[in-house]
């Protein structure tokens, strides 16, 4: 309680500041890297000149750095020497390498922030050899409209400070959520994989306006808005979504129909096998000698 109290402080502080006065590199500047990158500056968290980034192929670094306006290389040292919070943003199997690489350049004052899904905080920690803090975050892609998910979790060395100011920054690209490590592969299948099932609803419900005669634009817009209506009403209400269903299917009335064709399409049977299946394989995603070395 002490500790979650000293961080809504941290980030009481923090609001008031805004910007935040760290360097920062992202080491591995692909999609999830650049809608992190590009989120913060809209937001303007972060000037460019406080920022660089790394890729994996230097044929990407002219177009990336012409893009966001910062220096981009293939150097992972000498960017994670030159800065504070350093945003691990590559694939979980490119973490042990990237983390190698890095290792000589980093000391207690570093702050680790770890998208990699399944990428355990223990097996960085024990990665770098050193006691540096290491939180690990599993945004989604929404965070780059302002309207992302973000769990969060703190690693071994990371105090409540370290964790309030990753809570902060994500924060400012959507919604977070302070969770345990043993329940960020669920964090992965629900919230990070999530707008994918949502997209396969969305395109479901603008095939069925086509087929009822609506004109594209206007069927995408209707389906669009009304599941964006319905999350917001989940959200700002705090009601069950079953009640808030039963509220919308009158006795006798129309809905009552489309709902009894999901059900027996087992629609809600699907989505929870989906993500199920999600979660599955995110527990999979390191080769079995990565993960072990976590352990």
């Amino acid at each position: 309680m002490k500790n979650r109290l000293k961080q809504r402080i941290s980030l009481i502080l923090l609001g008031m500041a805004k910007k935040i006065s760290q360097k920062l590199a992202i080491l591995g500047l692909g999609k999830l890297g650049s809608i992190i990158l590009q989120g913060f500056l809209d937001r303007k968290l972060i000037s460019c000149n406080q920022i660089q980034a790394t890729v994996a192929h230097s044929s990407k670094t002219v177009e990336l750095s012409a893009k966001f306006g910062i220096p981009v290389s293939t150097d992972n040292y000498s960017a994670a020497a030159e800065a504070q919070i350093l945003f691990l943003c590559v694939k979980p199997q490119t973490v042990l390498k990237v983390c190698e690489e890095i290792r000589p350049s980093l000391h207690s004052g570093h702050l680790i922030v770890s998208v990699a899904a399944s990428v355990p905080t223990s097996l960085i920690e024990n990665i770098l050899k050193i006691e540096v803090p290491v939180v690990r975050a599993m945004p989604n892609t929404p965070c780059q409209v302002g309207s992302g998910m973000t769990g969060i979790c703190a690693g071994q060395f990371a105090n409540a400070e370290h964790t309030g100011l990753v809570e902060y920054l994500f924060s400012s690209v959507g919604r977070t959520a302070i969770v345990e490590e043993k329940d960020m592969d669920a964090v992965t299948g629900l919230s990070g994989s999530g707008p994918a099932f949502i997209y396969v609803i969305i395109e479901s419900l603008i095939e069925a306006g086509l087929q009822a005669g609506l004109k594209r634009d206007v069927a995408s817009l209707l389906a669009a808005q009304t599941v964006r209506g319905a999350a917001e009403i989940v959200l700002k209400s705090g009601e069950h979504p079953a009640t808030l269903k039963d509220r919308v299917a009158t006795p006798g009335g129309c809905t009552i129909e489309g709902l009894k064709e999901l059900e027996e399409g087992q629609l809600e049977k699907t989505l929870i096998n989906a993500v199920a299946k999600t979660i599955q394989k995110a527990g999979k995603l390191l080769p079995p000698d990565q993960s072990e070395s976590g352990s």
